[in-house]
This record gives C-alpha cells, structure tokens and sequence, in this order.
C-alpha cells in the first residue's frame, strides 16, 4: 500500500485546536498536506501552529456560524496557501437536558444553541467551502476537486436521555450527507460523514477513571476508548480513496448505545 500523500492538498479543519479536529490536522499535515484551523480557542490554535510550523498550518478565528466570520477565514485559507481541497468539520458542542424535567422544559435558547452550532455551523463551513473547491482544478485521476468531512455521532442513531437537542444535530449531519454529496457530485467534491463513537477527547477529562472504565465495558470490542489518532485515520482514508462517497461511517467499536 502506498504510503499517504497529501502534498499540495489544502484542508480546513474547524475545531482543529483540541480533540479529533487536532489529531485529523496532525494527520494531514504528516502526510504533506497544509491545514488550516478553524477555531474560537486562539491560544490552543497558535500552539498547533507553533508544533506544526507555519509553513504547514494557519490559525484563525472563526465563529462557523457566522458567515462573514467563515468568509474570511476562507480568504486567509486561499492567501496562505492558494486552494482549498479538503473540509473536515469537527466542531460542535454537547449538553444534557431532559425534554421535560425537574425545571420544567427543555430550554429553547439551549437547543437552538446546540442545533446552531454543531448542524448549521458544519453546512455553513461546507458550503462557502464548497464555492471554493469547485473553482480547483481536479487533483485526482477522476477529477476529484475536493472532499468534505462532516462529524456526526452514535447518538444520532441512539441517542439516550436528555440528549434531544444533541441528537438532532447529529442526525442532522447523518441526514444531510447524501443530498450534499448528491448536490456536488457533478463537481468532483465528494462529501462523507464520520460517525464516532466514545472518543476520548477531552469531553471526557472530568469524569472519574471508574466510570471510564464502566463506559469502556459497554464497547463491544476493544474494551476501551476510541483514541482521535483512529478517527484521523479514517479521515485520511476518506480523502485518500476517491470511491468513498456519500456514506456516514461509524467507528465505534461496535458498540449500540443504551437509553441512560
């Protein structure tokens, strides 16, 4: 097998400061690629900048649902290294309310938040980037102008309580993905969506290493974590295979989430 190379292949990555949006950077730009992150946390961006080199990866801060805040990232995107080819949309947010509960009903403003970021700020992102992409000449040998990642998650098929607001976004992106890819095909721009199960990004930081533990137990095989390294993995699999195309892929270890 071919060892992967990414070099002259640009890819915006947002949330690519911390978690699975860090490791898919990192993975792009081992393999030549240059990376540009999007995200809010500005001294995590320059450090990824600082490891990374600024040959290799720009910083900016970007808001992805705000269109000017997209826009302009994309400008420095192009000014720094010329094109766009890739689109790997890893931010998002979690939270856990119950439709009804102990203080009434699940708070609007909270459930706008969440569906505003983690599913409109991923097509807002992949859109603007899209009008770029299809500006590329190909970059494949079936003329491939460009590829969009979008992340989804298990509880969009298995959502458990009190992640209404959550699972909707994720579904969102799951059912999205093959109107899109459907939508761009004409132009070369092929669109996936990974779907991860417990990933051990920093979400996971606060809780004890017992209940870890327990949530490893629930996995069918391996009995642990997924690690971001494997989902960038998968990422780098998805832009490096041109046949892969409209389909949302699990990686989860197997498994199938419970109601609580």
């Amino acid at each position: 097998m071919n060892k992967l190379d990414l070099s002259g292949r640009t890819a915006i990555i947002t949330g690519g400061a911390s978690g699975i949006g860090q490791a898919v950077a990192r993975r792009i730009a081992g393999a030549g690629g240059k990376v540009v992150i999007f995200d809010l946390n500005e001294e995590a961006g320059n450090a990824m900048v600082a490891e990374l080199g600024a040959d290799h990866c720009v910083f900016a801060n970007v808001n992805v649902v705000d269109e000017a805040s997209v826009k302009s990232g994309i400008e420095a995107a192009v000014a720094g290294f010329g094109a766009i080819h890739v689109c790997v949309n890893c931010a998002g947010i979690g939270n856990a309310a119950k439709t009804l509960g102990k203080d009434g009903p699940f708070p609007l403003d909270l459930w706008n938040k969440v569906i505003s970021i983690n599913l409109t700020g991923s097509f807002n992102v992949l859109r603007l980037c899209a009008e770029v992409m299809a500006k590329n000449d190909s970059v494949t040998d079936d003329g491939g102008r460009g590829v969009i990642i979008n992340t989804a998650s298990i509880a969009a098929y298995e959502g458990q309580m009190g992640q209404a607001a959550y699972s909707a976004s994720k579904g969102g992106i799951v059912g999205m993905t093959l109107p899109i890819a459907r939508d761009l095909s004409s132009l070369g721009i092929r669109v996936n969506t990974i779907v991860p199960g417990l990933i051990n990004t920093p979400l996971f930081n606060g809780l004890t290493p017992e209940f870890v533990e327990s949530l490893s137990q629930s996995v069918l095989y391996p009995k642990r974590l997924g690690r971001p390294e494997e989902i960038a993995q998968l990422a780098a699999a998805i832009i490096d295979n041109d046949y892969i195309n409209g389909e949302c892929i699990r990686m989860d270890g197997g498994i199938r989430m419970q109601p609580r």
